[in-house]
C-alpha cells in the first residue's frame, strides 16, 4: 500500500485514541493556568475530534485500514443511545415544540437549494469545475453528496445507484463530503462553547430546553447513589443487551424488507433507506431506550448510566475525527469550493430562520447535524449541550433517513437543470 500508516494494529490505534481522550479530559479539568484559558475558547469536544484528525493527517493511523469507526458506530453508538435515553422524559421532549422540526426542515431545504445555487455560482467563473458529460457529469457526483447530507450513508449509496456516477471519480466526491462536513461540524462544536452569546444574538427562548435539562438533573440528583460493581454490570448488561437485540432486529427487518419489497431492495427507489441495517439499528436502540425509561431501569441513571453513555459517545467522536485528513483539504480546490459554498448556503439559511423564529442554537446545531451528519453525529452534538438531549438528535437523525432520499432526488434534479443552464 502506498501510504502505509505507522500503526495498523487496531489495538494500538484504539489505545492512541483513548490516550488522546484522556489527555483532553485531564487538561480540561484544570481550573487555572494555560489549559483553563485554552478551553474557554476551544471546546473539549472539538479537541476530542481534532487530535485524532492530526493522527490521521500525520500518517500515524489510517481510517481506511482501521475498524475503530465501524465498531464505535455499530456497538458504542447504539449502547450510548440506550443509556442516554434511560432517564429521558418523553413528554418534556415533545414540549420542545415545533421549532426543532422547523430547524430540521430548514437544514434539509438548505441542502436541497444549496447544491444548484453553488453550481450556478461556480459555473459563472469556472464552468469546467461543474462540467463533465454523461456519467462523468459533476452534478451526478454531487447528487451523492446531497444523499449523504440529507440522511447519511444509505442515502448516499442510493444516489450513486440512481445516477450512476463514474466510480473512478467517486473518490473525489467522498473526499469533499468528508472534508466539508467535518469542517462544518468543527464550526458547530466551536459554537457550542459560545452558545449563550449566540442565543442572546438570536433572542432565543431556551425555556423548554432548560426545563428538560433541569427535570433530568433533578431526577438524577434524587436517585444518585454510590454505585457498586453490580450497578455497573447491570448498566453494561442493559446497554449491550439492547445493542444485541437491535442488531438482531435490524438484521432480520432489513433482510425481510429487501427480500419481499422491490421498492426497498431497489437501490434507485426512494424507499431504499428502509433496507439499511444501520437505519433499523439506530431506530431499535433508541426505541428500547425510550421504552426502558418507563420502567425501573431508569433508576440506573443514579448509578451513572448517562456518564457511561457519554464515554461511548466520546469514543465515537474520536473515531469520527480520525476520518479527517487535514492534508487533503486543498487537494481538489474546485470541487471543494462547490462543497464549501453549498454548506455556507445551508448554514446561512439556518441562521436566517433561527433569527426569524428566535430558535435556540441547540435547534440550529442539531437540525443541521441530523441532516449533514446523520445518526452518527447528531446525538454527539446534542449530547454536547447536555447528555439528556442526545435522544433529540437521534430522533431527528432517524427522521433524516426517512426524508433523505426524497430530498436528495429533488436536489439532484435541480442540479441537473443548473448544470445544463
Amino acid at each position: 500500500m502506498e501510504n502505509q500508516p505507522l500503526f495498523t494494529n487496531d489495538a494500538i490505534v484504539f489505545g492512541l485514541l483513548m490516550i488522546a481522550l484522556g489527555f483532553v479530559f485531564y487538561t480540561e479539568a484544570k481550573t487555572s493556568g494555560f489549559w483553563a484559558k485554552f478551553y474557554r475558547i476551544v471546546p473539549a469536544l472539538l479537541m476530542c475530534y481534532l487530535i485524532p484528525a492530526v493522527f490521521n493527517s500525520l500518517g500515524l493511523v489510517s481510517d481506511e485500514l482501521s475498524q475503530t469507526y465501524y465498531v464505535a458506530s455499530r456497538y458504542f453508538l447504539p449502547a450510548s443511545l440506550v443509556l442516554l435515553t434511560l432517564s429521558i422524559d418523553l413528554k418534556a421532549i415533545f414540549n420542545l415544540g415545533w421549532k426543532a422540526l422547523i430547524m430540521f426542515f430548514t437544514g434539509t431545504a438548505g441542502i436541497v437549494i444549496g447544491g444548484p445555487i453553488a453550481i450556478l455560482l461556480i459555473s459563472s467563473f469556472s464552468p469546467e469545475t461543474v462540467g463533465g458529460a454523461g456519467f462523468d457529469a459533476t452534478w451526478r457526483g454531487l447528487a451523492t453528496l446531497a444523499g449523504s447530507w440529507i440522511g447519511g450513508g444509505a442515502n448516499q449509496a442510493a444516489m450513486l445507484e440512481i445516477y450512476q456516477y463514474n466510480q473512478e471519480l467517486y473518490g473525489g466526491m467522498v473526499l469533499v463530503d468528508i472534508v466539508v462536513a467535518n469542517i462544518w461540524m468543527a464550526i458547530i462544536l466551536l459554537g457550542i462553547g459560545k452558545r449563550k452569546k449566540i442565543d442572546n444574538w438570536l433572542k432565543a427562548d431556551n425555556t423548554a430546553i432548560d426545563e428538560l435539562q433541569d427535570k433530568v438533573q433533578t431526577f438524577s440528583d434524587k436517585i444518585t447513589r454510590n454505585p457498586k460493581l453490580v450497578d455497573h454490570m447491570m448498566i453494561i448488561a442493559i446497554a449491550f443487551g439492547a445493542v444485541g437485540i437491535a442488531h438482531f432486529g435490524s438484521e432480520h427487518i432489513s433482510t425481510f424488507l429487501n427480500s419481499n419489497f422491490e421498492s426497498v431492495s431497489d437501490p434507485k427507489s426512494p424507499l431504499s433507506s428502509f433496507g439499511s441495517g444501520f437505519f433499523w439499528l439506530i431506530t431499535i436502540a433508541t426505541t428500547i431506550g425510550v421504552l426502558l425509561s418507563f420502567t425501573k431501569a431508569k433508576n440506573y441513571e443514579g448509578a451513572g448510566a448517562s456518564k457511561i453513555g457519554s464515554v461511548f459517545i466520546y469514543i465515537l467522536v474520536a473515531t469520527i475525527g480520525m476520518k479527517m485528513d487535514l492534508g487533503k483539504i486543498f487537494e481538489n480546490p474546485g470541487l471543494l469550493l462547490i462543497g464549501l459554498v453549498w454548506m455556507a448556503i445551508h448554514a446561512g439559511l439556518l441562521i436566517l430562520v433561527a433569527k426569524l423564529i428566535k430558535a435556540p442554537y441547540f435547534f440550529l446545531a442539531v437540525g443541521s447535524q441530523a441532516n449533514v451528519g446523520g445518526a452518527a453525529s447528531a446525538p454527539v452534538v446534542a449530547a454536547a449541550f447536555h447528555p439528556s438531549l442526545a435522544t433529540v438528535g437521534a430522533l431527528l437523525a432517524v427522521f433524516g433517513y426517512v426524508v433523505g432520499t426524497y430530498g436528495a432526488l429533488l436536489c439532484a434534479e435541480l442540479m441537473k437543470i443548473a448544470a445544463a443552464g
